[in-house]
């Protein structure tokens, strides 16, 4: 049998097991089975043996065929009401932001500029890597767009200059390069609500349990303060707890005023994505004081972007990437809110003020939060990770938190999404792409990731301190 074929067994198997074993006192039946499609769905998720979105879509077509939900005409307002949801439409528009710095070139043009002004020393190589995402992360909330797509390219050329290869001198500035990169970008997933897009996701998911949709500038105001800070000092930190051999590095500015060269004057389309950008990005900040929806700010800008040429629309409908996530995040969110749909989040709202009401509020924060970023470990996405435990961490948190305290800690919860990437090769989208770069061995970035991931989990653990 295939390894493939191994991977689509084992969430079949995890399904049938559960269906037949009988149902615990307090549960229903059509609950219990549901939570075993649910769970089937999760570990189909963290195995990927066929795409991730399949996965979700077959998720919510058996549950909807067999009628867990309620009859026929609910089971399928259900299985599609995740197509509807406004935060999906906010994800999928800014794929579209994605391709319009791709394709006019703009993405490319902040990299190289970072690195013409500030890449002298290895140490400002890093800090220029570091600041192309910074630039780029309110607008882009896939990080894999951002990190893989934009910054990628340019920094993985770097190392190149000065004859740092994999399997030549990688510590010489191959390897500090790398770690910089996926390390930052995991830092500025946090920073902003838009810098990741299974932020949105969760801010969705904690909006239905407590009846309060988490603003731009709420979460900035937490993060914020948090996050600077540890920006600013990872590339330092990297610098003396993984050294680069080489310290200076002249060449790598006139490389990149080279590739300036080539790629021209900047353009008026540059301009106008620069401008449209900077426009949403102001909607999303003061959007509610506005009275204009992030979504809506959102689609009206990508309809100027296919209007004025920046995308085409042939552009928009080849991006299969964004329909990937559309069509991924939209089943998700629907078996998410299944699970309260079915009474299976009452359940364990029930048993969990049992087990931990003996907590003051402070401990029992600490420990969702300590539990919910070590539990990424067993978890090769941060959506799965999300579909998996935010609804179950709200429903303990909304029981038992008092609700002066529930907005910082979910903040604070959902911000440490993007720096729990960190742990592990696999624990974000671009840290694939980073480390099949090969210029960290994968026991290196194990004993980095466990140093970085300590260091970060501690930020966010102060934060609970100084907010909540």
């Amino acid at each position: 049998m295939s390894k493939k074929s191994i991977k689509l067994l084992i969430p079949v198997l995890v399904a049938l097991v559960l269906w037949f074993i009988p149902a615990p006192e307090g549960l229903s039946s059509n609950a219990w089975h549901f939570l075993a499609i649910f769970l089937a769905v999760v570990v189909g998720l963290i195995l990927e043996p066929v795409p991730a979105a399949l996965v979700g879509f077959a998720g919510v077509s058996i549950v909807a065929f067999l009628g867990l939900v309620g009859n026929p005409k609910e089971s399928i307002t259900w299985a599609l009401s995740g197509f509807g949801n406004s935060v999906i439409w906010l994800i999928f528009a800014a794929f579209m932001f994605a391709l319009g710095y791709k394709k006019t070139g703009l993405g490319r043009r902040v990299s190289l500029l970072m690195v013409k002004y500030m890449g002298k020393s290895t140490l400002g190589l890093g800090y220029a890597v570091a600041f192309s995402d910074l630039i780029l992360s309110p607008f882009m909330p896939s990080n894999t767009a951002r990190s893989g797509g934009s910054v990628y390219p340019v920094a993985i050329n770097i190392p190149q200059i000065f004859n740092s290869l994999p399997d030549n001198e990688p510590r010489k500035i191959g390897s500090y390069i790398s770690w910089v990169a996926i390390a930052t970008t995991c830092v500025t997933s946090s920073m902003f609500l838009t810098a990741l897009a299974p932020n949105l996701l969760a801010i969705d998911l904690i909006g239905k349990s407590t009846g309060h949709t988490i603003t731009w500038m709420e979460w900035a105001k937490i993060m914020l303060p948090l996050m600077i800070p540890l920006f600013i000092l990872t590339p330092w930190l990297t610098y003396v707890l993984y050294p680069p051999t080489q310290k200076k590095s002249p060449e790598a500015p006139a490389w990149a005023a080279e590739e300036l060269k080539k790629l021209g004057a900047i353009t008026f389309k540059e301009y106008l994505m620069a401008g449209l950008a900077t426009v949403a990005l102001i909607f999303w900040i003061f959007g509610k004081e506005l009275g204009v929806d992030a979504t809506t700010t959102a689609i009206c800008i990508v309809s100027i972007m296919v209007l004025t040429g920046v995308i085409t629309w042939d552009d928009l409908l080849s991006d299969k990437a964004a329909f990937n996530v559309f069509i991924w995040f939209s089943t998700l969110v629907a078996m998410a809110d299944g699970l309260k749909k079915v009474g299976i989040l009452e359940y364990i709202g029930k048993n969990s003020q049992t087990m931990l009401s003996d907590l003051n509020t402070t401990s029992l924060i600490i420990a969702l939060i300590v539990l919910f970023y070590i539990l990424h470990y067993f978890f090769a996405s941060t959506t799965a990770h999300v579909t998996a435990l935010v609804p179950l961490f709200m429903v303990i948190a909304t029981t038992l938190i008092p609700v002066d305290q529930i907005v910082p800690f979910t903040i604070i919860l959902a911000g440490s999404l993007g720096v729990m990437g960190i742990i592990t090769p696999y624990g974000t989208g671009p840290s694939p792409i980073w480390y099949g770069a090969g210029y960290i061995s994968q026991a290196r970035w194990w004993a980095l990731g466990a140093i970085f991931g300590l260091l970060y989990l501690v930020v966010i653990l102060l934060g609970v301190f100084l907010f909540i």
